[in-house]
């Protein structure tokens, strides 16, 4: 691993020590009630910062539209944990591994963000992570529409960030997006993102 890659790692690594609490798709609807004793499904999510290149660049997905949960939407490689895997890490590497071919091995684990919570009911684990090596991409037919990659700075600059609204089971819903170029990044990934951001800016 190069200098630079070395040294964001260590300040991926100090930022994710800082003191906060976990986050949700309800963060910005404060009126919000949700159920008491509510079960939510562990998931993981992998956020994949890949260091072979010039710059730092963040690897997403775009989700197939035939999809029953979130057609269209941009979204890290994951999802929920399995009866196999060990713990949400396992799971988001191996998703990683389906989704978008990134072999198991390569990622170089940072460490997790605070758990998140979903709309859909699950609560995700994002567990950052460094790719050292380009890798030959495979988007898992049916699942994934599109593998592409955004420049890390652009999403860890908080002032990127906008919050827009749109109407959800009868009620207005607010959150953030955090858009580059053609690709509406919005929902629990800016979700998630923006508390990355907050952290690397501390």
């Amino acid at each position: 691993m190069s200098e630079a890659a070395q040294n964001l790692a260590n300040r991926i690594a100090a930022a994710l020590k800082h003191q906060g609490g976990d986050s949700s798709d309800f963060d910005l609807n404060p009126g919000t009630v949700l159920p008491e004793g509510r079960k939510l499904r562990p998931a993981g999510v992998l956020v994949p910062i890949s260091v072979a290149g010039r710059v730092p660049r963040l690897i997403l997905t775009k989700r197939s539209s035939a999809l029953k949960h979130h057609p269209g939407q941009i979204a890290f490689p994951g999802g929920k944990v399995e009866a196999g895997d060990t713990d949400a890490c396992a799971a988001a590497l191996r998703e990683a591994w389906e989704e978008i071919g990134l072999p198991q091995e390569l990622p170089q684990i940072i460490g997790c963000l605070p758990k998140h919570e979903t709309v859909t009911g699950f609560s995700v684990t994002p567990v950052v992570a460094l790719i050292g090596e380009e890798f030959s991409v495979y988007p898992e037919a049916g699942e994934v529409a599109e593998v592409f990659s955004v420049p890390l700075a652009h999403v860890l600059q908080p002032d990127n960030y906008i919050i827009e609204s749109r109407r959800w089971r009868g009620a207005r819903r607010r959150y953030y997006t955090v858009p580059y170029g053609s690709y509406y990044i919005w929902g629990a990934t800016a979700r998630m993102l923006r508390g990355f951001a907050a952290r690397m800016e501390k």
